[in-house]
């Protein structure tokens, strides 16, 4: 019998720790100013409403997006709904904030301070099969690196990339899809510890007026 009562109390300690460790994650949009660490031609593009994401009552990280997101779109393409894939790789998405070192999908390290967000798609090679559940992603520079907003080589973003990590490869940060985009923000959970914030925002395809669904992984990684 006292055997049973150590192996419960064991059991329910181990559970106790897992719900801590997934974190209970929550958003909420606010007017915040934008960082120091963006360049003006950054500043004037981005959104001053900022989507704060928190781990109970612990501030994770602040995002900013473009007011607008540049697509290549085509009407037909903005009729049947947009995916990432209509949004250019390496173009500007956003910046973000993270309050402390932050754990990337990747399991790497990225230093607390400012980064910019760019989208970029995964490398369909042997080193990379199976390492994600998608393809679409936010590759981070940090601020002070990105000398101008305008889309660059690829090679050339990841390599600015490198820079969070201090590393060759670059701070990743996926991207669920997010089709039927609400207008109000959430976090949502994925499971495995994996957290989503879920956003709908602006996009300009030519002179069309569009939105897309944004699932930004703020917390876990692929290989928890």
């Amino acid at each position: 019998m006292r055997r049973l009562l150590v192996t419960f109390a064991l059991l329910s300690a181990f559970a106790t720790f897992a719900h801590a460790d997934d974190g209970s994650y929550s958003v909420k949009t606010a007017m915040v100013a934008l960082p120091d660490d963006l360049k003006e031609s950054f500043r004037s593009l981005m959104s001053d409403q900022a989507y704060q994401v928190s781990n109970g009552n612990e501030l994770v990280c602040t995002i900013w997006f473009r007011k607008e997101i540049p697509s290549s779109a085509t009407a037909d393409q903005v009729k049947n709904g947009l995916t990432y894939r209509e949004v250019p790789q390496t173009t500007l998405i956003g910046a973000v904030k993270f309050e402390k070192q932050w754990i990337d999908f990747r399991k790497q390290d990225i230093p607390g301070g400012v980064y910019t967000m760019r989208i970029a798609i995964q490398p369909q090679d042997g080193d990379h099969e199976g390492t994600a559940p998608h393809t679409d992603f936010c590759l981070l520079i940090p601020a002070p690196k990105d000398e101008k907003p305008d889309r660059m080589e690829v090679k050339d973003l990841r390599e600015l990339s490198g820079e969070s990590t201090g590393s060759t490869h670059p701070g990743v940060v996926l991207l669920f899809p997010n089709h039927k985009a609400d207008d109000t923000p959430k976090v949502v959970s994925k499971g495995k510890g994996i957290w989503v914030l879920n956003v709908k925002r602006a996009v300009k395809a030519g002179d069309v007026d569009a939105s897309l669904g944004f699932g930004v992984v703020v917390a876990g990684n692929a290989l928890r």
